[in-house]
């Protein structure tokens, strides 16, 4: 009969099972993240030899015209050491990590959760997922609130492929905004990208300008109607606040809006 309930437990029949449970499910770029994984024990004994918990999102890849979701692991993380679980045996494993800066936000429809996985020997892997919602690295938020102080209106944001861009990962985050009343007839939409630092955020702007003329049209046709530059705002220039962020942006905004 063990011998039984060990095949039914390798393909996953009577295995045991984890559960994650997050001290909250509302998490910031830069702060801990906290909980504790639970594992119940099935019909036998398992040898789990790591328990791995893999920070996960979604990205749009453009393949022939069409836009495909890809799957990516933004940061993996080992919390445990080998244990045994008996049948039928509770184990609670706490754990927290610093949830990394480059994190994107869950703002509008980008999914982001957390995968689960108890690696146990000649059997399917139990896992499980927690999706969380993340709210805006600081010092992106005061980049955000500078923008909506200058009346321009989020559009959409999404994980874009963008090997280069991404340094570790394949994908950057694209904010994109619908022009404010002083730009509306000069623009398109505004995009931006955040590169959060321990120094501060480094924010890609990219400016879209509308065509005017038989020359703006040219431009728009060949893709050259849009400008893009980097500004770099330290710890010390965020924490003048929004307004003096928003005077910076508004400076650069204008002088590729000509």
């Amino acid at each position: 009969m063990s011998l039984f309930k060990r095949m039914l437990a390798s393909v996953g029949i009577g295995s045991s099972q984890v559960d994650t449970r997050l001290e909250s499910d509302q998490l910031t770029p830069g702060e801990e993240v906290r909980g504790v994984v639970v594992i119940q024990g099935g019909h036998v004994e398992q040898q789990v030899s790591s328990i791995y918990l893999q920070l996960m999102t979604q990205y749009i890849r453009e393949s022939d015209d069409k836009k495909i979701a890809e799957t990516c692991v933004i940061r993996r993380f080992r919390i445990s050491e080998p244990i045994t679980v008996g049948p039928g045996e509770t184990i609670q494993v706490p754990f927290q990590f610093t949830l990394p800066p480059e994190t994107p936000t869950t703002i509008g429809r980008t999914p982001v959760w957390l995968k689960t996985s108890l690696d146990i020997d000649n059997a399917l892997d139990p896992t499980d997922h927690d999706y969380v919602q993340v709210h805006p690295h600081p010092s992106v938020r005061t980049v955000l609130e500078a923008v909506h102080h200058l009346g321009f209106r989020l559009r959409k944001t999404e994980n874009e492929y963008s090997p280069t861009l991404g340094r570790d990962l394949p994908f950057v985050q694209e904010f994109e905004f619908a022009p404010s009343p002083a730009y509306r007839g000069r623009l398109d939409e505004l995009e931006l990208v955040f590169f959060p630092n321990a120094h501060g955020v480094d924010v890609l702007i990219e400016v879209d300008r509308r065509a005017r003329g038989l020359f703006g049209f040219l431009e728009e046709a060949m893709e050259l109607d849009e400008r893009k530059q980097v500004l770099r705002f330290s710890s010390a220039d965020l924490a003048r606040g929004p307004a003096v962020i928003a005077s910076e942006l508004d400076r650069l905004i204008a002088y590729h809006a000509k």
